[in-house]
Formats: C-alpha cells, sequence, structure tokens
C-alpha cells in the first residue's frame, strides 16, 4: 500500500488505571466508531500492551478518525498517537512493514518526548517524508490537542457530534438542552474551529 497514513496509539498513564481490560476495551469501542465513515485500510486493532495499530487511506482520515476517537473516550481514559505517512508493505498474514510505520514509531515516540518536557497538552505527532504536509499536520495536532485537553465532558460530545454531521438540533435533542445552548457550547469550547479545521484538510465530510 503505498502513500497511507500508518497510526499507532497507546493509552495514556495505563498503568494508573484500575481497569486495563476496561480501557482497552473503551479505546476499540471509540475507534469503532469513529472509523464508521473512514473506510479504514486496517481498522485500528490490538497489538502487544496497552498499544494499538491502524492503517488509513491518508492524512486526512488519520486526522479526523485520532480526533474524533479521543473526543468519544470516556472521561478518564486518554490515548496517545502516532501517525506515519508512506508506505505500508505485507510481510505474512496480519504482520506489515514499510516507511509508513517506522515513521509512525518515531511519531509516537516525539509525542511522548514532548510530553515527558512538560508540554502535557500533547497526544499526538505525524512524521513523514519531504511533501508529505506532517510538519502541518503536527502543527494541527498541537492546537487540537490544546483545545480537547479544555473542553468539558458535554463540549466533547457536541464536538464529536459535530464532525460526524449531526445538527445542533439533533444534539440539543440528546443532550436535553435548547439549540442555542449548544451553539454556545460550541462556539465557546473551540468545537466549531475544530470541525472546520478537519474540513480545510478533508477529514470531514461538509
Amino acid at each position: 500500500m503505498d502513500r497511507v497514513a500508518a497510526v499507532i496509539v497507546d493509552i495514556v498513564r495505563s498503568r494508573e488505571l484500575h481497569d486495563r481490560a476496561g480501557a482497552q476495551a473503551a479505546v476499540l469501542e471509540a475507534f469503532v466508531r469513529a472509523e464508521r465513515d473512514a473506510a479504514p485500510l486496517r481498522p485500528l486493532g490490538a497489538t502487544v500492551g496497552d498499544e494499538f495499530q491502524g492503517v488509513y487511506v491518508d492524512l486526512a482520515a488519520a486526522l479526523r478518525v485520532t480526533t474524533l476517537a479521543a473526543l468519544i473516550l470516556p472521561d478518564g481514559i486518554e490515548v496517545r498517537a502516532g501517525i506515519g505517512l508512506g508506505e505500508v508493505v505485507d510481510v505474512d498474514g496480519d504482520i506489515s512493514d514499510g516507511s509508513a510505520w517506522w515513521r509512525a514509531r518515531e511519531a509516537i515516540d516525539e509525542a511522548h518526548r514532548r510530553e515527558d518536557a512538560g508540554q502535557a497538552a500533547v497526544r499526538a505527532w505525524c512524521v513523514g517524508a519531504s511533501g508529505d504536509d506532517a510538519i502541518m499536520a503536527s502543527a494541527v495536532l498541537l492546537l487540537r490537542d490544546h483545545v480537547l485537553s479544555r473542553m468539558k465532558s458535554r463540549e466533547r460530545r457536541i464536538a464529536a457530534g459535530l464532525i460526524e454531521g449531526r445538527t445542533q438540533a439533533q444534539l440539543a435533542a440528546v443532550e436535553s438542552i435548547s439549540q442555542a445552548a449548544v451553539s454556545q457550547a460550541a462556539h465557546r469550547s473551540g468545537a466549531i474551529a475544530l470541525r472546520e479545521a478537519l474540513e480545510a484538510v478533508g477529514g470531514a465530510p461538509r
């Protein structure tokens, strides 16, 4: 597979969680929902320990899926993601190799390094070859993580719904609040800007 986006995900501070199995299940459920309209080349699946891997058709799909999954996850569970742009080569059965995987590993290591250096909001990074827009993607991810780190639970649900294409009226009915309250929360929290940023890179339906 040429020019795809490989994604490596791990659970933030997984050793501190009381229910590791429950957290693993929650991550997989969040990605199943996030991948619903993404047509993943390889849906995210568990590998070893607290790590998961998936392959998406392009950078835009990887950005949308990882953002949506982060919003969907229940309170107390966070994930870190490394996005690698390049090729994926099937080796044997479910085993694959290629530049996209090497870069995804480099990307998640960089996200770890930045967190360890005190950039607490960093939850994702992107690495690619020259001309792959990886620097732009990492800049978008830095801003995204800053916005997400300040969202309250309801604001995250509203943001997820907007990215999935639901109307403010539909979200108001689900949340049992007025449409005006949904609109205020969406603008105040940055959910509208987040949706528009994903649309700008082709990662969400218009």
